[in-house]
């Protein structure tokens, strides 16, 4: 790492408050730096929420979510009255389902403890669901506390700064500590989210915009000639490939086939085609003949899907199937089968077999 003059650090903070303000993000989540010197505070049950949502997700991604999630439950009491079913169904294709059921349990505790969340890092910390970064975001912006925020973007921006040469994820504890010397006392909600919002819009991963950097003249990897070699990372180990295969049993009506997974391990509580029995570290059945009952099935595509430590193939398999359900499955009804709780993964499975039955309808 190259010297550091530790004096610059509340410069740097200045300006890069001041480049937020001009140019933050308008989130559906934040509560802008104009808001607040009119006296606006943050909702920290918005900020909770969207914080667990953009865990390993996109802000694109999140943003309709997040929509549909205040709009229909306003309040964490609100969240806490509803039942799991209707929340895993909103959730279905946010990925990382482990999220939602402590969404709930957390809901739950804290409408309990009438409705306030705490207002620290460590009270923040005690809940379902919140780790030690999602503590500190919530502490930071909802609170003002003066909390060390550090996500990938933060990560990025504070490696280039200071030309970081201890690889990641060796180098978190070096980065959280410099983060620490830079908040300021007095913004620290908007400089943790400028430093983030600098990470997503000009300091990228690759090709980052550093002629329009407010932090440019302080860059110690600019000043050395190539700032995407920050931050350095160690190789990471291939991910595994497993094999499965999905069963799409089609009703006379158009209905299809489902059952829920269990509500704990991989993709708990949310529904399914049934499937052989894969898992992150085996492989399941690939044939016809290891469908859970008989019918003349027929090969309807394979599909693929990135898990966070594996990828999954499955054949999928596609059949007509009349009378009650199995026991354990049940039938979701054309017009029923987009408002399902299903998993990314379900879908595609689903699409393969009958194109477009996932999507939902207009009018």
């Amino acid at each position: 790492m190259a010297p550091q003059d530790k004096s610059r650090k509340p410069a740097i903070a200045a300006r890069l408050l001041e480049w937020y303000d001009a140019h933050h993000r308008e989130l559906p989540w934040r509560t802008g730096p104009a808001a607040l010197a009119k006296g606006e505070r943050p909702d920290p049950y918005r900020v909770w929420l969207s914080e667990i949502m953009l865990q390993q997700t996109t802000v694109e991604a999140v943003k309709s979510y997040f929509n549909a999630f205040v709009g229909r439950w306003p309040s964490v009491s609100a969240l806490a009255a509803a039942a799991n079913d209707d929340i895993m169904k909103a959730w279905a294709g946010l990925g990382y389902y482990s999220r939602a059921r402590n969404l709930k349990a957390c809901a739950d505790l804290v409408a309990s403890r009438g409705a306030a969340f705490p207002d620290t890092e460590e009270g923040l910390r005690a809940l379902p669901g919140v780790g030690p970064y999602t503590a500190a975001a919530i502490a930071s912006i909802a609170f003002d506390r003066p909390a060390a925020v550090v996500d990938g973007n933060v990560e990025r921006v504070i490696s280039r700064l200071f030309r970081i040469e201890t690889p990641l994820p060796q180098a978190k504890t070096e980065i959280r500590a410099l983060v620490e010397q830079m908040v300021p006392a007095d913004r620290p909600g908007d400089f943790a989210q400028a430093t983030m919002d600098l990470g997503a819009t000009i300091c990228t991963p690759r090709r980052p915009k550093c002629m329009l950097c407010p932090l440019r003249e302080d860059c110690d990897a600019l000043a050395a000639g190539d700032p995407e070699l920050y931050p350095v990372k160690l190789a990471k180990p291939e991910k595994p490939t497993r094999q499965g295969a999905a069963f799409v049993a089609i009703r006379a009506d158009g209905a299809v086939l489902l059952r829920k997974r269990p509500e704990k391990g991989l993709l708990g509580g949310m529904t399914e085609v049934p499937t052989t029995a894969w898992t992150a570290r085996q492989n399941g059945e690939t044939s016809a003949a290891a469908a859970p009952f008989p019918s003349q099935w027929e090969r309807a595509g394979q599909i693929t899907h990135v898990f966070t430590h594996f990828a999954l193939e499955l054949a999928v398999y596609r059949a007509g199937f009349q009378g009650s359900a199995p026991a354990g499955h049940f039938w979701s009804l054309p017009h029923e089968l987009a408002g399902e709780a299903l998993p990314t993964v379900m879908k595609k499975a689903i699409e393969s077999a009958i194109p477009g039955a996932t999507k939902r309808k207009k009018g």
